[in-house]
């Protein structure tokens, strides 16, 4: 695996701060945020420096019910062959639930969710990862997740779960110290544990993130400094394995340059720690044997699966019952938190809205989202919302906001959509009768 060194993930609103950053030697871009044919200046000056650039992506769901969609896997082998990529990276998650005869509604979550630690759920994310392998040009590294809330009647630790991943299929790992930090706080999993089994030369390179604590649940949120013990758990795997890379993420609430900068020193600091308290190539976990070994994911087993997930999922984002054996208070914890980031990347893609609305935008978002899950990209939550606040917000209510959103609308889908309201429906069906006559 190339070595890397010490990066940063880029993003649009600090691009100018990671082009003057000293000692950074690559960052990571989002996947689904890049346009091939129209890549950023910032991208293309650090990639004539020499600069690498990994694509990392969020959409693709290898640990879904489905096989991966043939599309967004094109899309991520076309990003690393324009950006020349060494390897690209996605998550073990799934995303969306349904499309099935017996679920047939597509659900999208919006965000990560984890994957349950079963052998049934271990054959379908094997096959995924094959067939998302052998779609690419470069090798591919999947990263595990943080979890504010675990499946019942899990089979394998997390340490065990990816172990035999990397074993059966010869994937690279994307060790995320801060997850697995969430991970101890919300779930009760030791990362020292974690590391133990966890085949260290696996390793592709490793992230770190900032995160907080709230009434006992940690939020990996990627918008604060990072915490010392996630700093910790770094210390400990570099003092097992020398890592390829490591890599600084941050997504909101930007610091300055002069905070950033100390952040990757920080970074850097950590790593160096744990070299020079390395234990030794006899600590760093077992080698993948690519054995190719473990069962094959019929139908039978995916669609137990998908039925599990989209259960999960109905009750995150659409209001359905809590599925037996998870713990109601979690649930809501995690369903919460899906709602505040549909919020906050609206509020990204259409930031016209939260102008419009003010601080009313993020309750009336939310209220919105509690009973209406996410059935297309971004965009389209974005229309949806809007058409919901048309129809359901009083005609004399703040004419000049509703006017604001009515010319937002009709600028980005056609007609003003038609209120569902059953006063104004029958006016509807009275002018029509009025009008044949």
């Amino acid at each position: 695996m190339a070595r890397l060194g010490t990066g940063i993930g880029w993003r649009p609103e600090i691009a100018g701060v990671v082009e003057r950053m000293p000692g950074i030697d690559w960052v990571e871009a989002v996947s689904e945020n890049l346009c091939p044919g129209h890549l950023p200046d910032s991208l293309l000056r650090l990639r004539e420096r020499g600069v690498t650039v990994v694509p990392h992506g969020v959409s693709l769901g290898l640990g879904g019910a489905g096989r991966p969609d043939a599309g967004r896997l094109a899309a991520l082998a076309e990003r690393a062959e324009v950006l020349g990529s060494p390897l690209v990276t996605e998550h073990i998650a799934f995303v969306r639930a349904g499309g099935t005869p017996t679920a047939p509604q597509v659900l999208e979550a919006g965000h990560l969710l984890p994957v349950p630690r079963t052998r049934d759920a271990l054959d379908v994310l094997c096959e995924n990862v094959r067939i998302a392998q052998d779609a690419l040009p470069v090798p591919l590294a999947v990263e595990n997740i943080a979890a504010l809330l675990s499946w019942p009647d899990e089979e394998l630790t997390e340490g065990q779960f990816l172990y035999e991943l990397a074993d059966r299929t010869g994937v690279r790992l994307l060790i995320d110290v801060a997850n697995l930090h969430t991970n101890h706080v919300n779930l009760g999993a030791d990362p020292a544990e974690a590391l133990a089994e966890l085949p260290l030369e696996a390793l592709a390179y490793v992230h770190v993130a900032g995160g907080f604590e709230r009434d006992g649940v940690w939020h990996d949120s990627h918008a604060h400094p990072v915490a010392q013990p996630v700093l910790d758990i770094l210390t400990d795997l570099a003092s097992r394995v020398a890592p390829p890379g490591v890599l600084l993420e941050r997504d909101e609430n930007f610091p300055d340059g002069e905070e950033l900068r100390g952040e990757v020193e920080a970074v850097r600091d950590a790593v160096a720690r744990g070299r020079r308290a390395s234990r030794g190539a006899a600590a760093g976990g077992r080698a993948p044997r690519t054995s190719g070994h473990g069962s094959a994911a019929d139908d039978a087993v995916r669609q137990r699966l998908g039925l599990a997930q989209a259960a999960l999922l109905s009750a995150l984002v659409a209001g359905a019952p809590v599925p037996e054996g998870f713990d109601p208070v979690r649930l809501e914890v995690q369903a919460r938190a899906l709602a505040g980031k549909r919020a906050d990347v609206v509020g990204k893609v259409a930031p016209e809205l939260p102008v419009i609305l003010g601080p009313r935008y993020r309750p009336a978002f939310l209220a919105y989202a509690r009973g209406r899950p996410m059935t297309g990209g971004y965009r389209r939550d974005a229309l949806d919302f809007v058409a919901h606040v048309l129809r359901t917000v009083p005609g004399d209510a703040d004419p000049g906001v509703r006017r604001a959103l009515r010319e937002w609308w009709l600028e980005r889908s056609g007609p003003v959509p038609r209120s569902t309201r059953p006063g104004v429906r029958l006016a509807r069906a009275a002018r029509r009768v009025l009008l044949r006559r």
